[in-house]
């Protein structure tokens, strides 16, 4: 029988070494073994998408190499997620997320949204250039519980109140956390739109959504 730890390593190296394709046989061996599935996402997967947030915000990586190592950390949650006891599957919560309007930027918003799905949120992905209607309507038509907001321009940091603004007026605001992120946001910022919360990285960005979410 393979040793657990090491094919946790090997896990975490797939992602990390943007192995998008040698993660499968490694994510299978691990469940062949029958070793827990749930921790096999989230002591082997994420922690190798963590170490390549890291080498982004290093400028060791950049877009092409961070989008291959989501391709290997989506890969092995197709194999692990599906075998997770019904139980424990229950979404912690439901979140509409995107890049406000006036910015195509979405690479921070892609990370977040991998960790999220990975720690078990539900992911409504609108994109990047958002208007504000969309972030208000699909938060009535999905009933979310989430919405996270990210901007990497200075520009189009004003939208991100807007849509807080849009969710008053339209009765949504007490029914939803909201998170903010991107390069020139700080709490500060957050505080003073009224956001619920602010996160600097992805990895963070779970940890708030915990806290927010109670779980």
């Amino acid at each position: 029988m393979a040793d657990k730890e090491s094919l946790l390593k090997e896990l975490s190296r797939c992602v990390l070494e943007m192995e998008d394709e040698e993660v499968i046989p490694v994510a299978q061996e691990y469940a062949d073994n029958g070793f827990d599935a749930a921790e096999g996402i989230m002591q082997g997967l994420v922690p190798g998408m963590n170490q390549a947030a890291d080498l982004y915000e290093q400028e060791e990586y950049f877009i092409p190499e961070l989008m291959v190592c989501s391709a290997a950390m989506y890969n092995g949650l197709d194999v692990l997620k599906p075998l997770i006891p019904k139980e424990n599957t229950a979404s912690k919560g439901k979140a509409v997320i995107g890049v406000v309007e006036g910015d195509t930027h979405d690479i921070g918003k892609n990370l977040v949204k991998v960790m999220m799905e990975a720690a078990g949120y539900e992911m409504i992905d609108l994109g990047k250039d958002v208007p504000v209607e969309e972030f208000v309507e699909k938060v009535r038509a999905e009933q979310a519980d989430f919405v996270c907001m990210s901007t990497l321009m200075t520009t189009s940091m004003n939208n991100m109140q807007r849509v807080i603004e849009s969710l008053k007026e339209q009765g949504l605001r007490e029914q939803v956390k909201i998170m903010v992120g991107g390069g020139p946001i700080s709490q500060n910022f957050a505080d003073k739109i009224g956001a619920d919360g602010y996160s600097v990285t992805a990895v963070e960005a779970v940890k708030l959504a915990d806290r927010l979410s109670g779980v």
